[in-house]
Formats: structure tokens, sequence, C-alpha cells
């Protein structure tokens, strides 16, 4: 307002009605401003080119501009911010993501920050865990009992209170039989064994899920006879009655399985990465994180875990939008029609694929994107990139008949005929004092999907079967 009152020669009020133009940047009525600072520009012996190059640069201030007071105001608090955050790493962490622990996507923002200034977090815990993020160190943090989706201020207050009262929890039906009913549900249980919050009683997450009916059903039971004593009854004469059930048999979850519930629960991996599982044998020919990327028209190997796919309709047909995740970093990434049409199978939440794609300029993230030209599975992958299936022999050799009936190789037909594909397979030999490798024909090429290597370690000695990539 003061350089358009100097410069311009306005008053005040119309320098606040020019104020007000820029803010809501009418066009016209911008123009007509542009001709008054002009001439009262001229009356200043200031030429046309030098009045409007102020007023394109009081235009541009006005898109998003502080005053002096703002921005002393708004440093100071960074400053302040920054401090605590070098200081008071594990406190600043927890408190932030208290506040934000209804919001998954500034959680999972705080959580990775959390991590990258070595900062580790123990993980939701029935015996242990609060409502809010506390800090148990200046270098870790236990994990917010609210922060679980599903169970809400009141049921953890229930349960803490539980706890205090009566010491800490032995089993999940000590949990449900002591956790004031009315505040506690099935679903509030069920979202905190799939978090881990009970792994410190039993591992096994899968065991404790299918026992959550059965333990609600003890601990109406346990409650009921409490209330039904008779006037000969001893003390202990309804031990029996008492007496906890075992859980419910279940084969324990993999690592998958375990991390997609976790994820469900708490809105991103905790305890691992789903990466983690196959990141040995994919850094063998996926060279390249995601973290490492660099900006080149070249073709990029990458591979990634899918999240957050979507398909919309564009100009050209659909296309697929979706984040690859290899643990290190996330990028965007997308995926025409017919590429979304011949990988349906592949392009999921929580799948591992390998890409191959160029990297493109990211209008809306100021980043960068993935052009997605090419899928594999991991067990493409190995018949693209790998180049034998190495087998250590010691003994009785391998049904190797049996292998390729049970797994033979994918014929496919292409533009170019029959593309067969499979891997080739190499016996190494060891006898005492001699060693030597046996390359099989194409005869014994075989399909290697994860059934089929697991199938060659059982017959291999010491279990030694790996896929070969250089």
């Amino acid at each position: 307002m003061q350089t358009a009152q100097i410069l311009g020669g306005y008053t005040l009020g119309g320098a606040d009605m020019l104020r007000r133009a820029m803010g809501k940047k009418d066009a016209d009525e911008m123009a007509k401003h542009r001709q008054i600072f002009r001439d009262g520009a001229a009356k200043n012996d200031i030429g046309d080119a030098k009045a409007d190059e102020v007023f394109d640069l009081m235009e541009k201030f006005a898109g998003y501009g502080f005053n002096k007071s703002h921005a002393a105001a708004y440093s100071l608090l960074a400053y302040h911010t920054a401090w605590l955050k070098v200081h008071y790493t594990a406190e600043f962490f927890c408190a932030n993501m208290t506040v934000e622990m209804d919001n998954t996507d500034k959680l999972k923002v705080l959580f990775i920050d959390a991590q990258k200034m070595g900062l580790s977090f123990e993980s939701p815990d029935v015996n242990r865990g609060q409502y809010r993020f506390e800090p148990i160190t200046d270098k870790s943090i236990r994990y917010g009992l609210g922060a679980v989706k599903g169970t809400g201020q009141q049921a953890i207050a229930a349960i803490v209170a539980a706890r205090e009262s009566g010491g800490a929890f032995t089993s999940l039906f000590d949990f449900c039989v002591r956790v004031d009913r009315s505040k506690l549900n099935k679903r509030t249980v069920e979202a905190l064994i799939k978090a881990g919050a009970f792994d410190n009683l039993q591992l096994n997450r899968a065991a404790l899920l299918a026992s959550v009916d059965r333990a609600f059903e003890f601990a109406l039971a346990t409650q009921a006879n409490a209330n039904q004593g008779g006037l000969f009854d001893m003390s202990d004469s309804h031990a029996a009655s008492t007496q906890e059930p075992p859980l419910v048999e279940a084969m324990p979850w993999g690592v998958k399985t375990r991390l997609t519930h976790e994820k469900a629960a708490i809105g991103f991996y905790l305890s691992g990465h789903l990466f983690d599982e196959v990141e040995l044998e994919v850094r063998k020919f996926v060279k390249r994180k995601i973290e490492d990327l660099i900006d080149s028209r070249d073709q990029q190997l990458l591979a990634a875990i899918v999240t957050d796919l979507r398909v919309i309709n564009g100009q050209r047909g659909k296309l697929a939008l979706f984040k690859l995740d290899d643990k290190t970093a996330a990028i965007e990434a997308t995926a025409d029609e017919n590429l979304l049409n011949a990988n349906r199978h592949l392009l999921k939440d929580d799948e591992l694929v390998i890409v191959q794609g160029t990297l493109q300029p990211d209008r809306f993230s100021g980043g960068y994107r993935v052009k997605v030209t090419q899928i594999w599975d991991l067990e493409a992958a190995r018949c693209r990139f790998g180049k034998y299936l190495k087998v250590a022999v010691n003994g009785t050799p391998p049904d190797i008949a049996r292998m390729v009936r049970d797994f033979p190789p994918k014929r496919e037909q292409s533009e170019q005929g029959e593309l067969v594909r499979g891997l080739m397979v190499r016996l190494k030999l060891q006898r005492e004092g001699v060693a030597a490798e046996l390359q099989l024909g194409e005869a014994a090429r075989f399909y290697p999907s994860d059934a089929a290597l697991a199938s060659w370690m059982a017959q291999a000695d010491r279990r030694l079967a790996q896929v070969i990539y250089e």
C-alpha cells in the first residue's frame, strides 16, 4: 500500500482498493489499476516500463506474501520448533504424533522422519502402553495405544485402569475378564491384536485373533460365576469353571499377512516392511533404490511394493495411479490402460512388482514420477533376469524329472513366436577333494515359482539352491 501511495500517487483509500483487487485476483480491476498506477508514476517521472515492473512485483507479492510482523513471528516460531526437535527429539515427536494420531497420513510422515533422526519405536503393548505416545529414552518411543484404529480414548483408559489396579495382564483371557466390558468391544481387541499389542503375551497373532470370541465368552462366564456364590460355597469351589481354555489353534501368519493386518490397524507397517521378505534376492538384479533415483531419460528398473492404487478415466482411456515403495522412499507411478489390463493381477495394493519405466517431472508435487512401461512379478522377473538355478548336490541327486513335471516352464505366444519362460539348472557336485558344476539341458528347464524353489531347496545339500543373476 505504501508503494502504491508513494510511487503511484494513490490515496490511502485508493491503495486499500488496490490491495483488495490484488487479493481477489480480479483481472479486469487489476487492468484498471495498472493504468492508474502508470498515470500516478508518470507524475513522479517514472516511465511506463518501470511502472509496470514495479506493479508486477506488487502483484507477485500479493500472491503469497507476509508483512514484516508476520514474517518475524513465523521465523521465531520456526526457530523454537527446530530447537525442540534437535534437543528434545523424542519428546518433540511424541507430542506431534499424539496430536496427529487420528490422521494416518501425517502420522506416517512423522514416523518416517523420526526414524531418519535415529529414533526407534516400541510396538503397542497392552501391558505398558498409554493412550499417548511416550518417550522411553532419548532415542526410543513407546507407540500410543490411542493411535491404533478402532480403539478410542475410553477403551484405552479402561485398559490402563485395569492394569494399574490388578497388575500386568497374563493372557488374552485375563485381559477380557479384567477390562470393563462397557468400554471394550471385540473390534477394539481385534485391532490391538493386529497391531501387535498382545505380542508380549503370545506371538501367534492368528491364534489370538481366532480366540477373541472364546475369550469374551470366558469373560462372561467368569463374571457370572463370580456373582452366583452360594451359602456353603468354599473359596475355591469355582476353580474348575474359571480355568482358562486354550487358544484356538491356528497357523501363525506369514510376514505378508502379519504386516497387512498391522497396516490395517495402524495405517502403515510398524514392525517391518513387506519389502523385507524379498529384498535380499531382489537387490541382486535391481541395484538402484528409489531414494537413489537420478534425473535421467534412460529406462529405470525398480522393485517396490504397490500402495495407494487408484484408477481414473483420463483423456486417453483409463490410467492407473499408484505409489512404489521400497522402504527407502516412495515415488508416484502411472501405467496406461493396456498395461493395467494386462497386469491387473499384479497392480494391487501391498503387491511386490518389478517395473521398468522412465522418470518424468511431476507438476503437482514438484518432484518426479515413473511412467511404467513393463511390469513383472518376482517369479517372472527370475525368468527375465536370472541366469540359472544353482543346486548343491552331495549324495542323493535331486528328482529332476519330478521337478520338471510339477513346475514346467511356461510357454507363451509372442510376435516372435513361442516364448519359453523358465530357468536352466546347474548342479554343483561336491565330493571329498573334488568339486564340479554340471549344466543340465533344456529338458530340465522349470518355472521358478516360490513353491518350486522351496522344493529344490528341500532336495539340495544343506538347502543350498539359489537363483544366480550375474
